[in-house]
């Protein structure tokens, strides 16, 4: 397939590129001049991409968006949230709609967050939304997205808390507990639909031809508790958890984003995936430390 990438250089869309090119032929929409033939230039914020670019496209897959922990959520930084995902969304869905040959697929990345702060309830696709920041966010979010013409069959990932070895919340668990000072968060009884790297950017090529449309889960199906998560992680480099850092230290240090992004439960089951066949290489959280273990190469003992 041909595929057009928005968001290619964060740590999703760079594992994804890797494997996407080993199949596909992909070009990346960059922000800055083209480095050669694989790269298109677009300005979201203006609303700007050569709508050649998309009718070339069998597909389309977009991951922008500014990182949620990407700084802290002043008034700014919260607008940069909504503009940086509502804005990439809307121009490429402009250029769709104005294609005379627009793509057969459109992969317009959501997230978890879709579902607000739930505490023990099971989130399938069909579950209401919430009534976080991140909630608003990503219901404005999927609303661009499924403005594409008819004939784009629209997929949205509500892709959950990815564990990857050089970003995201991962590193920050492993630190402490690879030197003896593994810390759990806030009551460590909140759901965090977790989701590998691995499976995350699998799931993600296998959406390009599964007959799914609409909002899919993509987490792994055996949802767990933070504490569950931290302590498999221990187990697997032999080290203990030993500390917990109070949700209200949490809150009063980084306010309401680490009540959003660490503390709220989402226990979310990916039922669109599965049920389309789709099989996970980590699936629990002891097959994600293991996994974490043998790709970090670690000797510890």
């Amino acid at each position: 397939m041909r595929i057009l990438l928005a968001g290619a250089s964060g740590t999703i869309g760079t594992a994804l590129t890797r494997q996407l090119e080993k199949n596909h032929e992909v070009t990346r929409l960059v922000r800055r001049a083209p480095k050669g033939p694989s790269e298109v230039r677009w300005n979201p914020s203006a609303g700007e991409l050569d709508v050649a670019a998309v009718e070339r496209a069998d597909a389309v897959i977009n991951l922008s968006g500014a990182g949620i922990a990407g700084g802290l959520w002043t008034r700014s930084y919260k607008e940069t949230l909504y503009s940086s995902r509502i804005l990439a969304t809307r121009t490429l869905v402009q250029a769709m709609r104005k294609a005379g040959n627009p793509p057969e697929v459109f992969i317009s990345q959501s997230a978890s967050g879709f579902y607000g702060d739930r505490g023990d309830d099971v989130l399938t696709e069909g579950s209401a939304s919430g009534g976080t920041l991140l909630a608003d966010i990503c219901r404005r979010w999927e609303a661009e997205a499924l403005r594409a013409p008819d004939s784009v069959r629209v997929v949205l990932p509500r892709t959950g808390i990815v564990m990857a070895r050089d970003g995201g919340a991962l590193p920050n668990l492993l630190i402490p507990i690879r030197f003896f000072a593994g810390t759990s968060l806030g009551s460590g009884r909140q759901w965090w639909p977790w989701i590998s790297l691995n499976d995350e950017v699998r799931a993600l090529e296998f959406l390009l031809t599964a007959p799914l449309a609409g909002p899919v889960n993509v987490s792994a199906p055996a949802p767990a508790t933070l504490d569950t998560i931290t302590l498999q992680l221990g187990r697997a480099f032999h080290r203990p958890v030993w500390f917990r850092v109070p949700a209200a230290i949490l809150t009063s240090v980084v306010g309401q984003l680490a009540y959003e992004l660490l503390l709220v439960s989402q226990r979310m089951e990916p039922r669109a995936l599965t049920g389309a066949g789709f099989a996970f290489d980590e699936p629990t959280p002891e097959a994600l430390a293991e996994w974490v273990r043998r790709t970090a190469g670690s000797t510890e003992r």
